[in-house]
């Protein structure tokens, strides 16, 4: 059974377009309590379901809705307020619930919002769970009855829960204190949160993109627009900065020069630590997007690599197939199984941070024998449903970039999942050569189209 709704990372969609519209999301509310209910309901306990939400001005409107959708079916509803998605993961599987719902659409403009689940282990949802969900919507809504409704309660300390909970992941022995760290939270779910975790492990913290409005999130702040948190590296004059994405799952860091990291040169910091310290279990997983240098760096260290499948969703199922614990994106999600039961941007910083501390390394040093191969993507927009992967022009200019590239690089065409775009990257050890081949590609792309 295909799925209507729900892509690799929940409900996503443009604010007042279906699906995200109150009356929807109200349905979806209703479908996943009825769902868990079913699931639940010879344990004779009434589910609890959690719901975090980041700070977008549609918040509110979804939580509501939500919230009675999911009381008409019977949950017990925990509101948890503005939290980062990592937060909703963990406060779930602290509360013993039987799910956790965030409201968000992570990197995206205001104008976009999502609606995405996580089990009570603190997982993403399984695939039958979210096909369930999906049946149950065809079914129209029949709220229960009075004695059967749901409750709600909102859970006033959600933040300083977190709080304590990320700072736990750092090590007891150790502290942040004499680093001044710029700490960037795109004007989202981490606003109120991030900077208090690194202020209370000793840092002298100045926070930027801590001033939401409802409208601003993403907006010229955070990982997705990292210029503002290098230029206040450079004017506070500070030793590191700590970029978030909306929803705090994504982490991009500066050092002192205001020179960036992604998520695989903060991922090498710290598979190279932990197999330093003998704590690496197993290799690491990438993506089709993951940096050659940084498998070629994996085979130097004699560390197992895997690639998935762009999207956390993909890394965290090769995780758990393998019995490994660390896997990241290049876009910054990146995932520590023995800290968290998902990505967690401000968890990864700490990560990263114990490595530098107890190396004495600033990040230059920590990557300095980590060479990112230049790589370049043009999204090339093609007809809706257009086969290009397997049109014999396409794939002959594929083959020659491969000839030219020579062995020293790679070639990726990659279908958006969410737009009519064929995704061309080109990597290798020569710029030139790199966006020669892009665009060549990309090129016959276009003349196809």
């Amino acid at each position: 059974m295909s799925r209507k709704y729900f892509g690799t990372d929940g409900v996503r969609g443009r604010v007042g377009e279906h699906p995200i519209t109150p009356q929807f999301v109200m349905h979806l509310g209703y479908a996943a309590g009825k769902v868990l209910a079913s699931a639940e309901h010879t344990r004779g306990e009434r589910p609890g379901v959690l719901i975090g939400k980041d700070t977008r001005i549609s918040g509110y409107m979804l939580e509501s809705a939500l919230e009675a959708g999911l009381i008409a079916a019977g949950i017990d509803v925990y509101l948890a307020g503005p939290v980062p998605t990592p937060a909703v993961a963990y406060l779930t599987r602290a509360l013993r619930l039987q799910a956790g719902i965030v409201i968000s659409a992570s990197h995206n403009p205001f104008e976009d919002n999502g609606i995405k689940f996580f089990s009570g282990s603190g997982t993403k949802l399984p695939d039958e769970t979210e096909r369930a969900i999906e049946a149950e919507l065809d079914n129209p809504m029949q709220t229960n009855a009075s004695a059967g409704l749901g409750k709600a309660k909102r859970i006033d300390d959600a933040a300083g829960r977190y709080i304590e909970f990320c700072k736990s992941t750092f090590p007891a022995e150790m502290n942040l204190r004499n680093l001044k760290i710029v700490v960037d939270s795109a004007h989202g779910a981490t606003y109120h949160i991030a900077a208090n975790v690194f202020h209370e492990l000793g840092a002298d913290v100045i926070a930027i993109g801590a001033q939401p409005d409802g409208q601003n999130i993403n907006d010229g702040y955070g990982a997705t627009a990292p210029e503002n948190l290098q230029k206040a590296v450079l004017e506070h004059n500070a030793d590191i900065g700590i970029a978030l994405d909306g929803d705090g799952d994504r982490l991009v860091m500066a050092d002192s020069s205001g020179k960036l990291y992604d998520g695989d040169q903060l991922l090498y910091v710290i598979a190279r630590h932990r197999q330093a310290q003998g704590r690496l279990q197993g290799g690491v997983v990438g993506t089709l997007m993951t940096n050659l240098s940084f498998e070629h760096a994996m085979q130097r260290l004699g560390i197992p690599f895997q690639r998935a499948k762009v999207g956390d969703r993909y890394v965290m199922e090769q995780l758990q197939q393998q019995h490994w614990q660390l896997g990241g994106e290049n876009s910054g999600h990146i995932i520590c199984l023995d800290k968290h039961s998902t990505g967690d941007g401000i968890v990864s910083a700490l990560q990263v941070l114990h490595a530098l501390r107890a190396n004495a390394q600033t990040l230059a040093e920590a990557t300095g024998d980590l060479h990112m191969y230049p790589q370049v993507l043009i999204n090339v927009r093609v007809a809706k449903g257009a086969d290009c992967l397997t049109h014999e022009r396409i794939q002959a200019a594929v083959l020659d970039a491969e000839r030219v590239l020579n062995g020293k690089g790679r070639v990726l065409l990659r279908p958006s999942g969410t737009e009519p775009l064929l995704r061309v990257m080109v990597e290798g050890e020569e710029r030139s050569l790199v966006e020669q081949s892009a665009q060549r590609i990309a090129d016959v792309v276009r003349a196809l189209a």
